[in-house]
């Protein structure tokens, strides 16, 4: 897997764009920045918005190559950001001290999804938030149509309402729902699909 990224991520253009995910961003402009946390960044592109309205920003990714990119946009952004390359076993966080933990196409296999879920949720100051959007457990049949909408060949790294609801039952959900959106995020995210959309407050 570790190959796969790296390899997406070495190219020159940027996967998924350099504007931030639209979810995170209509969610994101609604709260007063804080200290956030970014699983999984990739090459930065919502860690470089966040920064911009003045978040204090973590965020990490395994891959070496996105960590490159998501600095070089940083800089041509001219913010600064926290970023560390690793997974997230390999993490040491405080628990409790995020305001908001952004999980954006963050797709963790059932086999450790539930638990991921939870020692993210942890991390969560109480009154802090997680804003997640995600392929639905429908988006396959949207895929078989466009290939070029990308997401993850798995069942497995799919998200439901039920599988969400169970992994952050202690949260208070504002929003939960599937939705059908049409994606136009770099060379990699294109065309119609189902999402699962999360914002929940602990």
């Amino acid at each position: 897997m570790k190959e796969f990224w790296d390899a997406r991520y070495k190219a020159e253009n940027y996967a998924y764009g350099k504007n931030p995910n639209q979810y995170f961003k209509t969610q994101i402009d609604l709260l007063p920045p804080g200290k956030i946390l970014l699983p999984a960044e990739g090459e930065g592109r919502n860690a470089v918005y966040a920064a911009s309205l003045g978040w204090d920003v973590f965020a990490y990714d395994f891959s070496k190559y996105a960590y490159r990119k998501a600095m070089a946009l940083a800089k041509e952004k001219q913010v600064e950001i926290n970023y560390q390359i690793a997974s997230l076993d390999e993490l040491s966080f405080t628990a409790s001290v995020f305001d908001v933990i952004g999980l954006i196409y963050v797709h963790f296999p059932d086999s450790i999804r539930a638990s991921n879920h939870r020692k993210l949720s942890s991390l969560l100051k109480k009154g802090g938030t997680i804003i997640l959007e995600a392929f639905s457990t429908n988006h396959p049949n949207y895929q078989k149509i466009n290939p070029a909408v990308g997401g993850p060949k798995l069942p497995s790294q799919l998200y439901s309402e039920e599988k969400l609801k169970n992994d952050f039952e202690e949260l208070e959900f504002n929003e939960l729902k599937e939705e059908k959106i049409t994606l136009a995020e770099g060379a990699f995210h294109n065309g119609d699909t189902t999402v699962m959309r999360m914002n929940a407050v602990k």
